[in-house]
């Protein structure tokens, strides 16, 4: 089994994070103003050995320290945002600082967020930031070039001589068929033998071009909350939002309006059947009151041995599969309370499960 891990580069400041969020802003800024919302509820979490770390200022400091702690403990690789906008990139830098340093012993491959960014993400009014705008081939042609230089990487991962693209949302992409065989053109030129498509099974709607795509990757709690939720799940959950939701208009001081027990998404991730193409996701702790505050949602009864054990039955489920990757979620989303990374909470407890999954 190949553990994977979505990596979020959002811990450095930028112009555009300046103008939309203040001065400043990372991904740090909203950790740091968590609070607690109920009894028992660990917020802010904080990075062990207040280990704030920015991925620019830093250079290749923090991106040598997490490529060892992965390593130590059987980590296969980063699989990295790319937030790329008909030409116009985000939060690219730390991506490009890896590139720079080959000494940096980590795998990796790129997954193309390629949704729109807006306010929502924030529990704000929506807004649109930056729209997503997927041009014309002259347009694949630039973002295609861009991603070759990390496809000529030897640390980028491949599978059959094909480099791996993630598409968070292929389903989103009308020209998917063209750009892709433009893509898929391209690399050929330079010596691969194609692409390998992995499109993500997120809480939105599903892909269903499988003529364009080779593989799949479960997102996370998302798609097992939107798309394999039992029924009595589905009407617990939002009655108990309804409810926590009318409360609120009378409180001054809010309640967390929407919190389901971890089990449930656990258990429907270990009971499911995973084809060839199919890889497993799953999440550690999930938390993303740091951005949506008391309009976030918490998942319950999350542990390591809880996640341990899952990870034991996908291990059993991918055993045999030519490509046996299971994706979490993730290293670093501090802001969504999804991380192997340690903290002063956890400790290195998911990293220590995940090592004894892989030495069983």
């Amino acid at each position: 089994m190949k553990v994977m891990c979505m990596y979020l580069p959002q811990y450095h400041t930028f112009p555009e994070n300046d103008e939309w969020w203040g001065k400043g802003y990372t991904e740090w800024t909203a950790v740091k103003r968590a609070r607690s919302l109920f009894k028992g509820h660990i917020q802010p979490r904080v990075p062990l050995d207040n280990r704030y770390y920015d991925l620019v200022k830093e250079g290749a400091g923090t991106l040598k320290w997490q490529a060892e702690v992965a390593h130590k403990y059987g980590i296969y690789g980063f699989s990295i945002y790319q937030y790329w906008f008909r030409g116009r990139q985000l939060m690219e830098t730390p991506m490009e600082i890896l590139l720079k340093h080959p000494e940096i012993d980590i795998n990796y491959c790129i997954c193309w967020a390629n949704e729109s960014f807006t306010r929502t993400w924030y529990g704000l009014s929506e807004q649109i930031l930056m729209l997503q705008d997927y041009g014309d081939e002259a347009d694949w042609r630039k973002h295609f070039d861009y991603l070759l230089k990390f496809f000529k990487d030897e640390r980028y991962i491949k599978i059959d001589n094909k480099p791996v693209l993630q598409i968070y949302r292929s389903y989103d992409i009308n020209c998917l068929e063209e750009m892709l065989g433009c893509f898929r053109r391209w690399a050929g030129e330079e010596g691969f033998d194609g692409l390998y498509v992995i499109s993500g099974k997120t809480a939105a709607q599903q892909e269903s071009r499988k003529e364009l795509i080779d593989g799949y990757y479960y997102f996370e709690p998302g798609y097992t909350l939107k798309h394999d939720f039992s029924r009595k799940n589905e009407i617990v959950y939002n009655m108990s939002v309804l409810w926590n939701s009318l409360l609120n208009r009378f409180r001054k001081k809010k309640v967390l309006e929407r919190s389901i027990n971890a089990q449930s998404i656990l258990k429907g991730i270990g009971n499911r059947e995973y084809g060839e193409n199919e890889f497993p996701g799953i999440m550690p702790d999930w938390d993303n009151t740091p951005r949506r505050d008391y309009k976030g949602l918490v998942y319950k009864n999350t542990s390591p041995k809880n996640f341990e054990d899952t990870l034991r039955i996908l291990k059993k489920k991918k055993a045999g599969h030519k490509t046996d990757f299971v994706f979490v979620n993730a290293w670093n989303e501090w802001g969504e309370g999804a991380m192997l990374e340690p903290d002063e909470y956890r400790g290195y407890g998911y990293l220590e499960a995940v090592k004894h999954v892989l030495d069983d």
